[in-house]
């Protein structure tokens, strides 16, 4: 039996999805650890939680990102999860996962 409580939250869900932090420069994951991005994220040990939005709030000012806002768009996903252990997409670029220069 679901409750009102249940209903209102199922209404506020919201997608999400994990990829590679491969998939972003080590310039843009330096600015992602350094809670530096021109979006709204949120930094973990790993990578971190970007929203998007749905639909998009915001263009990043980083290129690769800006390319993933693209797709992440056209996917319907308003969160992406960066982190070290995900999938890498077929189709979105990918860097050396060199550390970062500070």
């Amino acid at each position: 039996m679901e409750t009102p409580a249940v209903e209102s939250l199922r209404a506020q869900a919201e997608s999400l999805a994990s990829l590679s932090i491969s998939h972003l420069s080590p310039s843009t994951r330096l600015k992602l650890a350094d809670d530096q991005l021109s979006v709204n994220a949120y930094p973990t040990e790993s990578g971190g939680v970007i929203y998007v939005g749905a639909p998009c709030y915001r263009i990043p000012a980083e290129a690769d990102l800006a390319a993933i806002f693209t797709v992440a768009e056209q996917a319907g996903i308003a969160w992406l999860k960066f982190d070290s252990e995900a999938a890498v997409i077929d189709g979105l670029p990918i860097f050396d996962l060199q550390e970062p220069e500070a």
